[in-house]
């Protein structure tokens, strides 16, 4: 690629695979698939709190799974006002609805026998369950969790008991998330990921992020808004993926995780048009993160936060 992460520092923990090439080896993986088209992002653990529609039981996917997501409603179900209605139930008075969006092509024959199709968004309003009454339960089916014997990986596990300033955990949690306010990082319960590897990786995401905090590399509080969809927000989000797929390379399980980290990052790279640079900026804060998290202390050189004129950067050559 056009542009070359420098390692400053190469670290080798014991039993931690680490050289002079694993940044450059990862970002490079991470774009051969960005270019040749990854699949939908999919969350690796299987839990009651994925949202989904209360009547077709589908999954939201892309932008939809990560704004209903983040808001934490009690249930993972959501009907707009005409469902909940269908259901006999209510929506109860004062409560505010989610618009969802979807595409739809619209059809124009602008020659005779030739059709033009244009892409065109939509959007229709959302109620939680929680935010109803009247409906039966017995009309909304439960929904079916993973299970497996979860086998603990060595390597994965011993970086994590080596990092001697980790955030609280909380784990059996219906959701992945790392809290700023409590420096506290919660996951959901190993058996429940459909891969052992996949756990390391979404727990890693999370740590990630926390070595944005105050006491460690104070990278949230150079960021102007990390309310969520923001330029920030998805900054971040990149940096915390990257750092996770640099990890999963260290430990050696990048293999098995590798194709939805990319996904993962595709989603969040559309808001910077598909801008390739930055992911090289992404990649870089998230090699300083890595570094932390092996090193437990901050590098001598100052960090660089990029602003949003820097992040909407013309594309460049791989």
């Amino acid at each position: 690629m056009a542009c070359k992460l420098l390692i400053t520092n190469p670290l080798e923990p014991s039993g931690i695979l680490m050289n002079n090439d694993i940044y450059d080896r990862i970002t490079n993986l991470i774009i051969e698939r960005l270019q040749a088209g990854v699949v939908p992002w999919k969350q690796p653990w299987s839990c009651d709190s994925l949202p989904r529609n209360g009547i077709s039981m589908k999954p939201y996917r892309g932008v939809n799974h990560f704004v209903l997501l983040s808001l934490q409603n009690s249930s993972p179900y959501y009907f707009s006002f005409q469902q909940v209605r269908s259901l006999g139930g209510n929506v109860r008075k004062g409560e505010k609805s989610v618009p969802v969006v979807f595409w739809k092509m619209l059809e124009k024959e602008e020659h005779p026998g030739e059709l033009k199709k244009t892409p065109f968004l939509r959007y229709y309003n959302v109620f939680n369950l929680s935010q109803t009454e009247g409906i039966d339960a017995s009309k909304i089916p439960p929904t079916e969790i993973h299970d497996h014997d979860f086998d603990p990986i060595t390597k994965a596990e011993q970086l994590l008991e080596e990092w001697e300033d980790s955030p609280k955990m909380k784990f059996n949690e219906n959701h992945a998330y790392y809290s700023p306010a409590q420096d506290l990082i919660g996951i959901p319960n190993p058996r429940t990921f459909f891969k052992d590897e996949q756990y390391y990786s979404v727990l890693y995401h999370e740590m990630i992020h926390s070595t944005g905090h105050t006491k460690r590399l104070g990278r949230h509080d150079k960021m102007k808004n990390l309310q969520f969809g923001s330029h920030s927000y998805s900054q971040e989000e990149l940096v915390a993926e990257m750092g996770a797929a640099f990890i999963c390379g260290m430990t050696g399980i990048e293999q098995h995780t590798i194709e939805n980290s990319a996904s993962y990052i595709k989603s969040w790279i559309r808001t910077f048009k598909d801008d390739p640079k930055v992911l090289v900026i992404a990649a870089s804060q998230a090699q300083r993160a890595v570094d932390y998290i092996l090193n437990n202390r901050k590098s001598e050189e100052p960090e660089h936060i990029p602003g949003e004129r820097e992040l909407i950067l013309e594309p460049f050559e791989v």
